[in-house]
Formats: C-alpha cells, structure tokens, sequence
C-alpha cells in the first residue's frame, strides 16, 4: 500500500526576520553618528526671569559695569548696583580695573569686611569680554563672581 501525501498548504505569513536585522543595522548607524551631528550647534539662549539671590548684610557689594565699548565702571556700596548712573569710578583698561579692585578688596579685608562681587555687562558687549574681566577679578583675590541679568 501505498502512503497517501497530503499537499501541504502555503504559509500565508510574513517572515519579518530581514527587517528586524536591517532594523538594528540602522538603529546601529544612527546610534553612532548622532554624537557626531551635535558639534557646533549654534545656540540662541533664553532670557528667564529669576529671583534674586538672598545678600549678605554686613558685607560691601562691588558691582562691576562693562559697557558697550568695553570700558569699566564700579560702585561700592551696602547693595547691588542696578541703576547705570550710580557708578563712582571707571578704567578703560582690564589691567586698571584689576588693580582698582586689588585695592578695595585689600582695604575692605583689613576693616574685616566681606566683599561680594557682581558683574553687569552691556548685552552687545562678547562673552570674551566678559570672561576677561572674571578672569582679572579672580586674579585680584576674588573667589565668587554674580552675574547680573535684567527681567524680559
């Protein structure tokens, strides 16, 4: 006797194993060239309001103004100087303002009083300037630098 075969019918379903492969070699890829791709972003930053950050009263507050054309003002005083006509003294140099503040520092440390330092800088002066002139406070003794913002 012979054996009857029965016909064995198509397999009607999708063999999804080459996607899941191309899948992963693509998932691959972008998992290497998206650290690439963030270099040299150009960023835009926000301007946010903000509280102001709580003072110390017993101690002097130096804010340091830099204009637009890159000349030096300050004022020291029992608080923050937000108002531009209330500046006592100028450099047109970073050298003269970092020896101008050698000073008041050094005079403000032998009366026994803390110093806090702020920094209002003119929105078209560069952010090399202003670096400049935290890197010539930092050379004058200081350790802590405010940055001053205005509200939107």
């Amino acid at each position: 006797m012979s054996r009857v075969r029965k016909k064995r019918k198509p397999v009607a379903e999708m063999n999804v194993v080459p996607y899941i492969d191309v899948m992963l070699v693509l998932l691959v890829i972008f998992m290497v060239t998206a650290p690439m791709l963030n270099q040299g972003v150009k960023v835009d930053l926000p301007k946010v309001s903000s509280e102001a950050l709580p003072q110390d009263n017993d101690s002097q507050v130096l804010t340091i103004s830099i204009k637009a054309d890159k000349t030096y003002f300050w004022n020291l005083g029992s608080e923050v100087d937000t108002d531009a006509g209330k500046t006592t003294e100028k450099a047109l140099t970073l050298a003269e303002m970092t020896s101008s503040v050698t000073k008041i520092l050094n005079q403000s440390r032998t009366q026994g009083k803390q110093t806090q330092v702020f920094i209002r800088g003119d929105k078209s002066v560069d952010y090399g300037s202003v670096m400049a002139a935290m890197g010539g406070l930092q050379q004058a003794g200081v350790g802590n630098v405010g940055l001053i913002t205005e509200a939107p």
